[in-house]
C-alpha cells in the first residue's frame, strides 16, 4: 500500500494511536518523580537510589533505541509496539511489589526503560513520518507530538490524587490501567507497517552503511551532540522538581499541577515547533530551543521558589519541552531519507539517554551529597547554552546520495 492509498479515516488512526501510545507512555514516565520521596520514606531507600533507577531507565531506553528502531525497520512498528507494552506492564507491577532498592530499579528502570524504546516518540515519529505527505509531515510529527504530551496532564495529577488518599501503591495501580489503554493504541499506530517507503533512487543501502554514512556526516554528530543537553534538563526537571518543591515547603499539590501544566503547554509548543519547523531552519530553531530553556531554568532557581514562580516557570518550560522531537526527527530525515529513519533517531538519541542518565543520577548525587540541587542547576544552564549554540552551527546539507535523489531539497 501506497501513502497516496491511504483514506483520511485510517491516516487518523494511525496518527491517534501513536499519539496516544506516546502520551501514556510518556505521561507515566514523567510522573514518577512523585513516588519518589513516599518510596523513600516507606521502603527505606535513598534518593540516590531512586535517581539511579531513573537514570539506567534513561540509559537502558537510549543504548536499546537503535536496535528497536532496527528491528521497527525491519519487520514493522507494531509487534515492537504490542512488546512494549507489555513489559511497561511487568515493570509497573515489578516496582509495585518491590522491596528494595535493586527491584525497583529493575522495574522503573530496565523494563521501563526497555518499553519506552518501543512506545516513545521514536517509534511514534518514525509510523507518523511513513502515514503522511513530505509537506506534510513536520506539522504531522509537531501535532503528534502535541497530543503525545497530553498524558502528563492526565498522569501526573492522577497519580498525586491517588497517592494522597491511597497511597504510592495505588497510583502504580492506576498506571497499570493506562498500560490497558496502550494496547490497542499500539495495534492502531501499527496500521503503517502496510505502507510502502519509496525505494531510493540511487544506491540501495543496509542499515550498517546507513548507520556509516550517519556518522560520517558532521551535521549529525552535532545534532546527537547537542541532543545530550535536551535529555539532560528535562530529566533533571521530571525526577528532582517534586523533592525541590518539597525540601522547600511548597505544598506537593504544586508539584503535580507543575508537571501537568508542562503537558499542557507542551500541546502548544509541539505543534507551533513542528509548524515552524515546515517554514524555517529546524537547526535554528532546536539551537533556540536548548537557549531558552537554559535561560528560563536559570531564572527560576536563581531565587527561591514560589506556588506562582513554579507554575510560571511549568509553563514556560512545557512550551519548550517536546518541540525539539518533531525538528530532530525532521533533520535526520532532511539528511538521510525516510528508509532507515527509526534507526538513525534511536541513535541520535542515545546521546539524550547519555544526558537523561546524568540528569537524574547526578541530580540525586548532587542533592544527597550537598543537600541541595544547586550546582545541578547551574550544570544544567551551562551545558544547555553551550548545547543551543554548538546546534546552531550545525551542517544541514543532506548527504551526497540524498542530493543526487531530491529535487527540490526540504527545508533543514
Amino acid at each position: 500500500m501506497k501513502q497516496t492509498d491511504l483514506s483520511r479515516f485510517h491516516v487518523a488512526l494511525i496518527l491517534g494511536g501513536a499519539a496516544l501510545m506516546l502520551s501514556l507512555a510518556m505521561g507515566m514516565r514523567q510522573s514518577f518523580g512523585l513516588l519518589q520521596s513516599h518510596m523513600i520514606r516507606d521502603m527505606g531507600i535513598t534518593a540516590a537510589d531512586f535517581s539511579l533507577a531513573i537514570a539506567i531507565q534513561n540509559i537502558v531506553w537510549g543504548a536499546t533505541q537503535p536496535f528497536v528502531g532496527m528491528l521497527a525497520d525491519r519487520h514493522g512498528a507494531r509487534p515492537v509496539a504490542l512488546m512494549g507494552v507489555v513489559v511497561y506492564g511487568l515493570g509497573l507491577v515489578l516496582a509495585l511489589t518491590a522491596t528494595s532498592a535493586w527491584s525497583v530499579t529493575l522495574g522503573m528502570g530496565v523494563c521501563v526503560g526497555l518499553a519506552l524504546s518501543c512506545t516513545a516518540s521514536n517509534i511514534a515519529m518514525s509510523v507518523t513520518a511513513k502515514a503522511v505527505s513530505p509537506m506534510k509531515r513536520s506539522l504531522a510529527m509537531g501535532s503528534v507530538s502535541a497530543l503525545g504530551s497530553l498524558g502528563l496532564t492526565l498522569a501526573s495529577p492522577m497519580a498525586q490524587h491517588l497517592i494522597s488518599t491511597a497511597g504510592w501503591q495505588a497510583a502504580l495501580i492506576g498506571f497499570l490501567g493506562l498500560v490497558a489503554v496502550m494496547l490497542p493504541a499500539a495495534f492502531m499506530a501499527g496500521r503503517a507497517d502496510q505502507i510502502q517507503v519509496p525505494a531510493p533512487l540511487g544506491v540501495q543501502q543496509t542499515v550498517t552503511e546507513a548507520v556509516r554514512e550517519a556518522l560520517g556526516h558532521k551535521g549529525y554528530v552535532v545534532l546527537a551532540m547537542a541532543f545530550f543537553v535536551c535529555g539532560l534538563q528535562l530529566v533533571f526537571i521530571t525526577t528532582h522538581l517534586p523533592t525541590y518543591l518539597d525540601i522547600c515547603g511548597i505544598d506537593p499539590s504544586i508539584g503535580s499541577t507543575a508537571l501537568a501544566l508542562v503537558g499542557l503547554f507542551n500541546v502548544l509548543g509541539s505543534y507551533l515547533f513542528g509548524w515552524l519547523g515546515g517554514l524555517y531552519s529546524k537547526r535554528l530553531l532546536l539551537g533556540g530551543i536548548y537557549v531558552l530553556r537554559s535561560l528560563i531554568i536559570a531564572a527560576y532557581f536563581a531565587v527561591p521558589p514560589t506556588p506562582t514562580s513554579t507554575l510560571v516557570f511549568a509553563a514556560a518550560m512545557g512550551t519548550l519541552w517536546l518541540g525539539v522531537v518533531p525538528l530532530v526527527s525532521g533533520l535526520v530525515i532532511h539528511l538521510f531519507g525516510l528508509r532507515y529513519m527509526a534507526t538513525l533517531s534511536g541513535v541520535a538519541f542515545f546521546s539524550h539517554q547519555v544526558g537523561s542518565f546524568l540528569g537524574a543520577w547526578g541530580g540525586g548525587v548532587i542533592y544527597s551529597h550537598l543537600g541541595h540541587y544547586d550546582l545541578a542547576w547551574q550544570g544544567a544552564v551551562a551545558i544547555g547554552l553551550a548545547a543551543g549554540l554548538f546546534q546552531m552551527t550545525m551542517n544541514v546539507q543532506p548527504s551526497a546520495r540524498i542530493l543526487n535523489e531530491r529535487t527540490p531539497p526540504l527545508p533543514g
